[in-house]
């Protein structure tokens, strides 16, 4: 058994929320010795370029959590306003992305999971995005954590899905079937210039929290199914990159469009780094 296939057997066996919960605790810690330790040895382990964040040092940081979700300098990514052209919601690397084949969306090669079951389950919901299109972004732990609108949308509904906690890491979701089906997720509704997008926010192991800029910290404490509708008199519209969420530690956010939406950049493929504002698809409508 090599090494990746391990790793993801042995996911089954650990106590997947136990852990991230712990690590959520830890990564509140504003003891400064050990907030400090953990952000210096986090820097140094994964290479974080410090000079990009507004705030540059690292032992101001109230916990690690505020670290990991630092915000950039004015400037440190262009955000492209061509309309005619989607932007990246995040820093991170391609994970897959392609063409909805029979609801069934690509994880990893040989390995596909349901729309459907991605979305909550409610094939009505699903049906505007059959046959249309999809990318997955991964975002590894040196990256920027706060993901923005990749065009400009109106919020229509979120459903809160709990689920495991598996890594999503390529080599989890080379071994883990149906992994971004199986996990706790966010998965918002918009209505945009392209039409219908849903955003999907992936938790993941150690994940300690996931946040939108309309609601604060969705999970955790959530643990059941739970859906709001944002079509009232004061819609929530958010403008092209605009920060719409973030990630306590890393994980996966999936960008998925009804059919003739938009044609992907020609060079994409699994694992091409992608920079939050930077074009990935040119929109047909």
């Amino acid at each position: 058994m090599n090494k990746s296939k391990f790793f993801s057997w042995l996911q089954y066996l650990i106590p997947q929320h136990l852990l991230s919960r712990f690590t959520g605790r830890l990564a509140e810690c504003r003891i400064g010795w050990i907030k400090n330790q953990l952000i210096k040895v986090f820097i140094k382990r994964f290479n974080v370029d410090m000079s990009e964040a507004l705030n540059e040092d690292p032992s101001s940081y109230e916990n690690f959590n505020d670290f990991f979700t630092r915000e950039l300098k004015p400037g440190a990514r262009e955000i492209l306003a061509d309309p005619t052209q989607l932007v990246s919601p995040a820093d991170g690397a391609i994970s897959e992305l392609g063409q909805l084949q029979h609801g069934q969306l690509m994880q990893a090669k040989g390995i596909n999971y349901s729309l459907t079951r991605l979305l909550g389950g409610d094939l009505e919901k699903a049906q505007a995005f059959m046959g249309g299109s999809f990318a997955t972004i991964y975002l590894s732990p040196k990256d920027y954590h706060r993901v923005h609108m990749p065009l400009q949308g109106r919020l229509l509904e979120t459903i809160y899905v709990p689920g495991k906690l598996f890594s999503v890491n390529q080599a989890t979701a080379n071994h883990v079937p149906g992994l971004f089906a199986r996990n706790e997720r966010l998965v918002c509704f918009f209505e945009t210039p392209a039409g219908p997008m849903a955003l999907i926010l992936v938790g993941a192991m150690i994940v300690a929290g996931i946040e939108t800029v309309w609601d604060g910290q969705v999970a955790p404490p959530a643990r059941k199914v739970t859906i709001k509708d944002f079509n009232d008199p004061q819609p929530i519209v958010l403008e092209k990159g605009a920060e719409m969420g973030r990630f306590k530690l890393g994980s996966t956010a999936i960008l998925v469009f009804g059919p003739d939406a938009l044609e992907w950049r020609e060079d994409l493929q699994n694992g091409t780094p992608v920079r939050l504002g930077e074009a990935l698809a040119k929109l047909k409508s």
